[in-house]
């Protein structure tokens, strides 16, 4: 009998045959856009890296297939701390999951690719560790370019940024923890993306689904205020890209990125790509970013001061207002 990869195990060589058997025999699958999840928990470093690093994936995997239909045998979970040894983070069994991927998903179909753990950066080649052999950004880059589809990339690593061009191309958004070589300390992004797809605050055009830029722009929120109560210097920028420059966007800009990310969406009702209106859903999330800063302003205001305050004040309402007119313009 084949094991179903769920949970954590490889992908067994059945499993993808008897996948993809079912979707070239059923007309019914075969046309239609399905969405497939890998997470991988690389080599956990420490007793307490690998309890974290598990709550947030398990967080991440029972939301994806609770809250948004996600088929349980169309995700695999791979960890470094695994006994079993399919169910291990190497690079065998990454490499055996992305091709069971690829032998089975369509043009329409999307792949959501997270990574969890540690990763390092030379100056020179960009690492995702994992248990034995380490992947570089190039050999992921070799890994998804056959992959069909749209392939959706989340490093939340902290040397995660070379990744954002090494891997950038046409149907593919890719999303990094940092937005600069020099950001490689440890990062909480991993841990707002399970909340970025089930909160309701994250659905900014409140059309009630959580796109994929929707989704960026709520955890890049909840990382920036994570850093602001602790009163600590943010060491992790969130960065998106999606247009295949290679540049990257923060949440809260208006540019090209966003585009794509504005239009996928992991839920059944989507089956990943809608003709939603991306622009309007940047627009949301500027505003939504500008009225968090609004917020934390006026706490800081005692401590500010008063011809600075004022300053900014002004800069944060007519900000707010002219992008409002440009939302209800498009509503």
């Amino acid at each position: 009998m084949c094991q179903r990869p769920v949970r954590g195990g490889g992908l067994a060589a059945c499993w993808c045959l008897a996948l993809a058997a079912a979707l070239v025999t059923s007309p019914a699958l075969a046309f239609a856009a399905e969405r497939y999840v890998l997470i991988v928990v690389g080599a956990p470093g420490s007793t307490e890296h690998a309890e974290r690093h598990a709550e947030w994936r398990d967080a991440l995997a029972g939301v994806l297939e609770e809250q948004l239909d996600v088929p349980a045998d169309q995700m695999v979970l791979l960890s470094g701390d695994a006994t079993d040894e399919a169910r291990r983070a190497t690079r065998e069994n990454v490499e055996a999951a992305l091709e069971g991927f690829g032998s089975v998903m369509g043009a329409d179909d999307v792949l959501l690719l997270v990574l969890m753990g540690h990763g390092t950066f030379d100056g020179i080649d960009a690492k995702f560790n994992l248990v034995g052999p380490d992947l570089e950004s190039a050999e992921w880059e070799a890994l998804i370019e056959p992959v069909p589809g749209y392939v959706v990339f989340v490093n939340t690593t902290g040397a995660s940024y070379p990744f954002l061009e090494r891997l950038s191309a046409d149907r593919r958004v890719i999303i990094t923890a940092t937005d600069s070589p020099a950001q490689r300390y440890e990062t909480v992004f991993a841990g707002f993306l399970a909340p970025a797809f089930s909160d309701a605050g994250s659905d900014l055009d409140k059309d009630g689904r959580v796109s994929i830029w929707e989704a960026f722009t709520f955890a890049s929120g909840q990382v920036r205020r994570w850093y602001e109560q602790r009163g600590q210097l943010a060491t992790e920028r969130p960065l998106l890209e999606d247009t295949g420059d290679g540049q990257g966007l923060e949440a809260g800009q208006v540019g090209a990125d966003g585009h794509l990310a504005g239009r996928l969406f992991l839920d059944a009702e989507s089956g990943g790509m809608t003709g939603a209106d991306p622009e309007l859903a940047q627009l949301v999330g500027r505003r939504n970013f500008l009225e968090n800063e609004l917020a934390d302003l006026k706490r800081k205001r005692d401590f500010m001061p008063p011809g600075d305050y004022d300053e900014e004040l002004e800069r944060l309402v007519v900000a707010i207002a002219r992008i409002s007119r440009q939302i209800r313009a498009r509503s």
